[in-house]
């Protein structure tokens, strides 16, 4: 546990250095957030290409660290060395002559800080009964990534092919779950690692958005707000609650220590949009350091068109490289920066020179990455087709959809873009810096980009993102009045956080729990790691959750939901799998074509496929634990022939 712990910390450190090679101006607080983001991609990146030579093992993670150690050359540098200094002075100086400011700001840190750490600690924990995870949009994505850690730790899945569907590359942003693999490796369980990888970005995501809003409002209180209406984003589900209220035997606080209902999504219902912790972030962990990634480059970009510094080259290189580990970070976000960055390059045309210098290395240090992913037998034309009003349903209005869906925070925004008077009003500058994140709204409602149209969120969170520090500022002005307008900005903030407040509350309270793996599952998942070579094909029923996700073993195919959300054709492998469980006459054959090491015969299998008790006794058990049996696919006699 300590090594890990060690290894994220040096990533931080290292990333904090390489700030002050591209940004000049930057807070002390500001650079801890970018350098937790550009200290563990550069991480997960160099743990990738070194275990693409050495497989995930401890010379891998040992020469990641001592990447991690280059970035202290700089430091070489008397200028280098002076600006190092004087942040640190100035530090120093604040803490020990704290503000008030200085104060409430660490007082909001470490209530986000606690807040984190007990919704991540509900994304996956165990108890005496097995894994469970608090959150309930996590139930089908929570084993999908143990199978991935799990693959590159223990599988030496390097170069990687999909875990759950063999055979094929892994078309997926893995970055983030190698670098959960390589913290694994450093002594720490599976759980520990993805707490502490969450916790490091999810308080880096709270900083970026305060930075952010800062720069481009120059306003502290809107600064404090952004980050609560993202980390509580959500509609107008809390009206539910007084139906719910009416509803229960004890009242109100009694009640809100068992929530009956998620407030912000729920399925063959119009809310669709959902929290962002526990719709995004918690269940798709490449988002959360994809958006931290994005966060960085936007501030870079924001800071050159203002002319804040003599040399934005050095800047522009630098999201530049940035930008360029993002498809395997995370796909849509890589897509979203690039275009948006045309967008603003043809806006501010005038700086063509500065974005060549962000261009150039991005496509450069992408272009290996994405034909990766464009040669790994996805359907390519599942991704795209018109779809009106993204995930609404048919008979639902596209307005009210929206507005349910967010509540009051397209009002609020659209009062910030168009109202104009001496006391509020965005600057030309910022307007046009806005425009393009529009897209990022209007695309994603015309059209899937996704074989599942709901994945358009992952280009739709962009357009909210940017709009955060917009309605912020807002919100902020209204509260620094001295009228009415104090009241109504309060009520307009609490009803844009209250939904995903009501969700985040029903997470940390342990009212969603959700097994994974039961014991017998964690028991049979030892005995498949022991009895089996780390690249073995183990065969089981098309679920979610078999235990051989924890083992890091291959699997012919994982749940359909995954393999059709990626644009994966896996209806003949399903038809296959019920040939070779009920004994068909080309069961055998199918079992050689697919290179099949292992079957495993348990619950799931007798419950949802025809197992044929008979043809499975001619090949060797393996293992036998609890309901489970493991099975060798060499029969007696070819291991006699052998």
């Amino acid at each position: 546990m300590l090594p890990a712990c060690l290894l994220l910390l040096l990533a931080v450190l290292s990333g904090m250095l390489l700030t002050f090679w591209f940004d000049h101006s930057a807070a002390v607080a500001a650079r801890v957030a970018m350098g937790a983001c550009i200290g563990l991609s550069l991480l997960a990146a160099a743990g990738f290409v070194f275990a693409e030579f050495l497989g995930m093992t401890a010379a891998a993670v040992a020469l990641s660290a001592a990447v991690l150690l280059t970035p202290g050359l700089l430091l070489a540098s008397t200028d280098y060395r002076g600006r190092v200094r004087n942040a640190l002075r100035s530090s120093r100086r604040s803490l020990r002559r704290p503000t008030r400011s200085t104060l409430a700001y660490l007082a909001f840190y470490m209530a986000i800080a606690v807040l984190l750490g007990l919704m991540f600690g509900r994304a996956v924990y165990r108890a005496p009964d097995g894994i469970y995870t608090g959150v309930t949009n996590n139930l089908g994505d929570l084993p999908f990534h143990i199978q991935a850690i799990s693959s590159f730790a223990q599988g030496h899945n390097f170069p990687p092919q999909d875990p759950t569907y063999s055979g094929v590359r892994f078309a997926y942003p893995f970055l983030v779950d190698v670098e959960a693999a390589m913290l694994v490796r450093c002594g720490a369980g599976m759980i520990a690692a993805m707490w502490l990888q969450n916790m490091i970005l999810g308080l880096a995501l709270v900083g970026l958005l305060h930075y952010f809003t800062l720069l481009l409002t120059r306003s502290r209180l809107a600064g404090v707000i952004a980050p609560l209406l993202v980390l509580f984003s959500g509609g107008l589900g809390w009206t539910w609650i007084f139906n719910d209220v009416r509803n229960s035997d004890h009242g109100l606080l009694p009640m809100l220590a068992s929530l009956p209902r998620d407030y912000t999504i729920a399925p063959d219902t119009i809310f669709r949009w959902g929290n962002s912790l526990t719709t995004l972030f918690v269940p798709q962990r490449s988002i959360l350091l994809g958006v931290l990634v994005a966060l960085v480059i936007f501030c870079q970009w924001w800071l050159m068109l203002n002319d804040t510094e003599q040399s934005p080259y050095r800047r522009m290189l630098g999201a530049g490289l940035l930008a360029g580990l993002l498809p395997l970070i995370h796909a849509h976000t890589f897509l979203v920066v690039m275009g948006v960055g045309a967008c603003l390059a043809i806006i501010f045309r005038a700086y063509w020179r500065k974005w060549l210098w962000f261009f150039v290395p991005a496509i450069a240090l992408a272009l290996p990455q994405v034909l990766w992913l464009a040669h790994s037998g996805i359907n390519t034309q599942s991704y795209l087709g018109w779809q009106f009003g993204w995930d609404r349903k048919e008979h639902t209005d596209a307005i009210w959809f929206w507005l349910v869906n967010t509540g009051l925070f397209i009002p609020a925004l659209l009062v910030a873009l168009f109202w104009r008077n001496e006391k509020f009003s965005l600057t030309k500058r910022l307007l046009w810096f806005y425009l393009p994140f529009v897209l990022c709204f209007i695309i994603p409602n015309t059209m899937k980009l996704a074989p599942w149209v709901w994945d358009n969120i992952k280009v739709l969170f962009y357009w909210y993102i940017a709009s955060v520090p917009l309605v912020a500022l807002l919100l902020a002005r209204g509260l620094r009045q001295k009228s009415g307008w104090r009241w109504i900005a309060a009520g307009a903030l609490t009803a844009m956080i209250l939904s995903g407040g009501l969700d985040v509350l029903r997470v940390i309270t342990g009212t969603t729990p959700q097994r994974e793996f039961n014991i017998n599952d964690i028991s049979v998942a030892r005995a498949i790691s022991q009895k089996t070579a780390p690249q073995a094909l183990v065969l089981h029923a098309p679920t979610y959750n078999t235990p051989v996700f924890l083992t890091g073993r291959r699997s012919l195919l994982g749940y359909p939901g995954w393999m059709y959300s990626r644009g994966l054709d896996y209806q003949q492998r399903i038809a296959d799998i019920s040939a070779i469980y009920s004994g068909a006459t080309d069961a055998a054959q199918l079992l050689r074509r697919y290179k099949v090491d292992y079957v495993l015969v348990g619950p799931k299998e007798l419950s949802t496929l025809n197992v044929n008790q008979q043809f499975w006794s001619q090949y060797p058990e393996v293992a036998q634990t609890g309901p489970y049996r493991l099975y060798s696919t060499r029969t007696g006699e070819e291991r006699a022939r052998q």
